[in-house]
């Protein structure tokens, strides 16, 4: 039988012959972290390779991401479909085993992770998720939902200011399934890290109100004693200080950057080898460390004895079981299509005057009957988000409920609501102003890359939110979140686009969708019938010209009325105006060319009209068209006041259209 250390050698060899092969990558964190992972993945997480998707696995996050081959050799060596041609080909073209763990590259891989404190921050939101379904699901005896989320991190993780705001808010919810482990080498890339980073960390953790032990990161029975501490607090997150040796195991490389971000050497490695004592060619694994590692049957065990007591739940529950696996498997309500076709047609028989984000407010409420999985929030600005309804429930970790509260935590609350997406059977929305999606940016784009479905409720979405003055004014913000792959950005123009753009971000399951929203109010418009499909494309005409268009005249949001009136003035003088609504870009650029040369048909001149930054519209105007946008900065005024300031009039669109023509 292997020992604990023989087993931990097995993935410093693989790691350091990865990273040597591919003469790319980082070393050091995975032998570092070889004896925790060792410890864990052996005695304590609960997982089947053999099932990466069992509903009631425990998490597992690599936080520090670089050291990705540490995952990619648990992966292998406990019996996932990660063969070791895979490993292989390290951070080669179309390798399941990338640079960094990738949603959806290997199973087994939780969540996508790089940019350092954003997988904590994910873990945190996986442990929500699991605390929010255990309260809608379990009863007593029957405990369906209940397992653990553990995180592995590094220093760099714990510099990265999203940390605080996920770590923080993990305390104050008491998230006791949540235990993190923290590798504590003194090594960052540009060395030691005693120049930058002398933070109190016990006493910071504590004061976040964490359970926190500091362990020897090297011997197993430390490690093993406080995950089984760990396990036992049931009302704090945990963190476990595991104080380690980066790159252990190197003669003249451990204990330093040298083998932070860079392949070992040839000669290191054969160095390295005689010092653990592993006698294995490269890419070679003993037939007993397979065996001391292979988890499949264990796993196995574990979910079909999760399988008698879901069996059992159901018999007692039915319709509580039907719902759960509804929603883990990403169906919508079978009501659906039904309920939302009748609350877009009744929002346009009311066709009322709103701001959009009054009418997204409308919207929340008639969907929220509709999916139980809803979770909504804000950061701290629920009042202005209007994310909040009747029918939602406030919780705090300590009560049921589907409406969070985040505190000023954009980034934290964009990066937990991934990790609740990922974990499964919720479908989390947040708001916040739209200025301040440039602090989250980097959730939103990571939630985007996995292809995963959260919604961001993005308000007060231009000049003409007003007083508050150009510091919260977003004049390139929607235009950055366009240009995000995979993002849908919606700003749509009145209550029924609010509708159809709730409507489509719901039902879209392969990526994120943004919804910008007015603080001014915005005219009623009672649509045809035709136009609600026509929305779904993206854009689609508003208002024909009364005689062949001569210019066509394209916006979004509140600017859409503009258009409208501009169409009017422009009749007035003999000018034939095509109106076009455009909620969503990234879905109108979706659509074949055919519908596409509908509604901006060749050849016919065009204006673009929208209180943002001006060079985006260029793809859709060319050169030869004009636009009517802001590239400075705003002013503090009337929102009102602000429009005619910077040049949102009829006559500056009748200027700009007779230039074109």
């Amino acid at each position: 039988m292997s020992s604990r250390r023989e087993l931990a050698n097995a993935i410093r060899a693989l790691s350091m012959d990865a990273v040597q092969k591919a003469k790319s990558g980082h070393p050091g964190a995975p032998m570092g972290m070889a004896d925790i992972a060792e410890v864990l993945w052996n005695d304590h997480l609960k997982h089947n390779p053999t099932n990466p998707e069992w509903a009631d696995r425990d998490r597992f996050v690599l936080s520090n991401g670089h050291g990705s081959m540490l995952i990619y050799s648990l992966l292998h060596l406990t019996g996932y479909d990660l063969p070791m041609d895979e490993l292989k080909t390290f951070r080669q073209l179309h390798s399941k085993c990338a640079g960094h763990p990738e949603y959806g590259y290997a199973p087994g891989i939780e969540t996508t992770t790089g940019p350092l404190g954003q997988g904590v921050t994910n873990g945190v939101g996986f442990a929500m998720a699991e605390k929010l379904m255990a309260n809608q699901f379990n009863k007593p005896g029957h405990d369906i939902v209940d397992h653990n989320t553990y995180v592995f991190l590094g220093d760099g993780c714990l510099m990265e200011g999203v940390s605080h705001e996920a770590c923080s808010l993990a305390g104050t919810w008491g998230l006791g399934k949540l235990i993190a482990f923290w590798d504590d080498n003194n090594i960052s890339i540009d060395g030691h890290i005693d120049a930058w980073y002398t933070d109190d960390t016990v006493k910071r953790f504590e004061a976040y109100q964490w359970h926190v032990q500091s362990i020897d990161g090297h011997d197993s029975d430390a490690i093993n004693a406080a995950i089984e501490a760990a396990k036992k607090v049931t009302d704090k997150p945990s963190l476990i200080c595991c104080k380690t040796i980066i790159g252990f195991g190197s003669p003249n490389k451990s204990g330093s950057h040298d083998c932070h971000g860079a392949a070992l050497g040839d000669e290191e490695v054969a160095l390295t080898r005689k010092e653990l004592g592993w006698e294995s060619a490269p890419f070679e694994i003993p037939a007993d460390i397979y065996a001391g590692w292979d988890g499949k049957e264990k796993g196995k065990a574990a979910e079909k004895s999760w399988d008698a007591k879901f069996a059992a739940y159901a018999k007692e529950f039915p319709e509580l079981a039907a719902e759960f696996k509804r929603r883990m498997e990403k169906q919508l309500p079978a009501n659906w299509k039904a309920a939302t076709d009748a609350m877009i047609a009744d929002t346009n028989e009311k066709a009322e005057s709103l701001a959009s984000r009054q009418a997204s407010q409308k919207i929340i409420a008639a969907l929220a009957p509709v999916l139980p999985e809803f979770l909504g929030g804000s950061a701290d600005l629920t009042g202005s988000n209007l994310t909040s309804c009747a029918s939602f429930t406030h919780v705090d970790g300590k009560k049921p409920g589907n409406y969070i509260s985040y505190g000023v935590r954009e980034f934290g609350m964009y990066g937990i609501m991934n990790g609740m997406a990922l974990h499964g059977g919720l479908m989390p929305f947040g708001g916040t102003f739209h200025m301040f999606s440039d602090y989250a940016k980097s959730a939103f784009r990571m939630a985007a890359l996995m292809k995963i479905r959260t919604v961001a409720v993005l308000t007060h979405d231009s000049i003409g939110q007003g007083e508050d003055g150009p510091t919260h004014q977003p004049i390139e913000n929607t235009s950055a979140m366009r240009y995000i792959p995979n993002m849908d950005v919606w700003r749509p123009a009145d209550s029924v686009e609010v509708a159809v753009a709730w409507t489509a971000a719901v039902e879209r399951l392969d990526g994120p969708s943004s919804l910008v929203l007015s603080r001014q109010g915005i005219p009623g418009r009672k649509h045809d019938v035709a136009d609600f499909a026509a929305m779904r494309k993206g854009a689609y005409v508003l208002s024909e010209a009364k005689g062949n268009a001569q210019v066509i005249l394209i916006a979004t949001g509140s600017e859409v009325d503009l258009a409208a009136k501009a169409q009017e003035a422009l009749a007035a003088e003999g000018i034939h105006a095509r109106v076009v609504s455009m909620p969503s870009t990234n879905v109108f650029d979706r659509q074949d060319q055919a519908y596409k040369d509908s509604v901006l048909t060749p050849g016919v001149k065009r204006v673009a009209i929208e209180a943002g930054v001006t060079d985006f519209w260029r793809k859709y105007v060319g050169l030869e068209g004009g636009v009517v946008g802001i590239d400075t900065f705003g002013e503090s005024a009337p929102g009102g006041v602000l429009m005619e300031y910077f040049g949102f009039t009829v006559e500056n669109v009748v200027k700009t259209v007779k230039e074109v023509l």
